[in-house]
């Protein structure tokens, strides 16, 4: 595609975006006249900081990426912007005190995604200090086990803050624990999968177990900080990361087979240990058990997609707010019951969507660690929605993850729009003719 052609087609899918933000921002001043079934004074002070914020963002990076990277995919940007419009909507409507942090949060994201971008030469400095990042992002989620915090003022301490501001580690932690896997098995594949390869066991090199230690111990580490946490949502995420990439870095599905009966031996054993996945478990397989107690939140998740039917009842014209954080963990269910069973399959659609580009530009990376930090993140993305979503319509037990772009949570907007910022590099021509030499960590 030209040069042209990729600048008019992302033209096109921005104007798209725009003109569903218009359409629901409408919706979302038209609110109060349609609850109360009669006329009443518009209040456009949170439509046009909405809409403002959003056009300025998406406009801002829109151009500055086009500048910097005249090549790049022209369905990303148009698409996690289209998706984080829909989710700031629907936070502005459910918690408008929510909803103006995630304005603001689009703005550092904006940022941090244009940081990315703009940063100058090409991606081999991740590659080459993949220990340092990792040991760093380690240390940083360690720090919560002595000075976390919750926000809430309950619950369990994910979060480090200061002055009003919070940050999860564990979200910065998971995009480093894709590069760090994404730069050593590029280094050690021949090495890792030649003599490991299945039939060729009786003649495996004893040295070759040895090249797993690093990774194995790296990513066990991420995983027990997390554990010791109770935050076993992202540990799920993490394992379901790792056994991706050691699968597109094979292409043995002898590692998924594995890596499935490691995570139900995990589960069973997080059953027998941990109160939390206990509970969850027992919530998701008969939440009419205890409707109105610990099933309280799944139950009334049911009731939502059920009242939702195809079309729903209307933007502002449900009752998603009786589910506790509907706007955070729950945003999907609150879109079901106000955008219907079409609102649901069109935030899957573009989630999907966001999920196949990413794996379109690993499989025209040239470089291995390219193809792999490519696929990681679009499987990142892929997990943690499909874990939310499934947990949100019973089809699994709850893991308390944030639905990509659209749920509340700063730090987690932030991780996602550095993903997509790493994505864009990675999709550039001018990026992909980065030289490929061998690195030491």
């Amino acid at each position: 595609m030209s040069l042209s052609a990729l600048r008019r087609r992302e033209t096109q899918l921005f104007g798209a975006a725009a003109g569903f933000m218009l359409a629901a921002v409408a919706a979302l001043a038209l609110m109060p006249s349609a609850r109360a079934g009669v006329w009443q004074p518009l209040n456009l002070t949170q439509p046009l900081l909405i809409l403002g914020t959003w056009l300025a963002c998406a406009l801002t990076a829109g151009a500055l990426v086009r500048r910097r990277l005249p090549e790049h995919d022209p369905y990303l940007l148009p698409l996690i912007y289209l998706l984080t419009g829909f989710g700031l909507v629907v936070i502005w409507r459910l918690a408008p005190g929510f909803g103006l942090r995630q304005t603001a949060w689009l703005g550092v994201a904006t940022g941090a995604l244009l940081g990315v971008v703009l940063l100058p030469g090409d991606l081999r400095w991740l590659r080459r200090y993949r220990y340092t990042w990792l040991f760093a992002g380690l240390l940083l989620t360690a720090l919560t086990l002595f000075l976390g915090v919750n926000p809430s003022g309950q619950g369990d301490r994910l979060w480090l803050g200061c002055c009003g501001l919070y940050l999860q580690p564990a979200e910065i932690l998971k995009l480093l624990l894709v590069v760090f896997l994404a730069s050593y098995l590029s280094d050690r594949r021949e090495q890792l999968f030649a003599t490991l390869a299945p039939g060729a066991w009786p003649n495996a090199h004893p040295r070759a177990l040895a090249y797993f230690l690093p990774m194995l111990v790296m990513w066990g580490f991420s995983t027990l900080i997390l554990i010791s946490q109770r935050d076993l949502g992202m540990s799920t995420l993490f394992f379901g990361v790792f056994i991706v990439m050691l699968y597109l870095a094979s292409g043995q599905v002898l590692y998924v087979a594995a890596g499935a009966v490691l995570l139900g031996l995990a589960a069973v054993l997080g059953y027998a240990l941990f109160d939390v996945v206990r509970l969850r478990v027992e919530a998701w397989w008969n939440p009419w058990a205890d409707p109105s107690g610990r099933s309280y939140q799944i139950v009334q998740s049911l009731i939502a997609l059920a009242a939702g039917g195809l079309t729903g009842r209307g933007p502002g014209l449900g009752v998603p707010g009786v589910i506790p954080v509907a706007h955070s963990d729950f945003i999907f269910a609150a879109i079901a019951e106000e955008w219907g069973l079409l609102g649901m399959l069109a935030v899957v659609s573009l989630l999907a969507a966001t999920v196949f580009r990413g794996l379109r530009i690993a499989l025209e990376t040239p470089t291995p660690f390219g193809q792999l930090l490519a696929g990681g993140l679009a499987a990142l993305i892929a997990l943690q929605a499909s874990l939310i979503m499934g947990g949100v319509i019973k089809l699994a037990p709850l893991t308390g993850l944030t639905l990509p772009f659209l749920s509340y949570g700063g730090s987690s907007l932030v991780s996602a729009y550095v993903a997509v910022g790493l994505l864009l590099r990675l999709s550039s021509p001018d990026d992909r003719r980065a030289r490929r030499r061998p690195t030491s960590a």
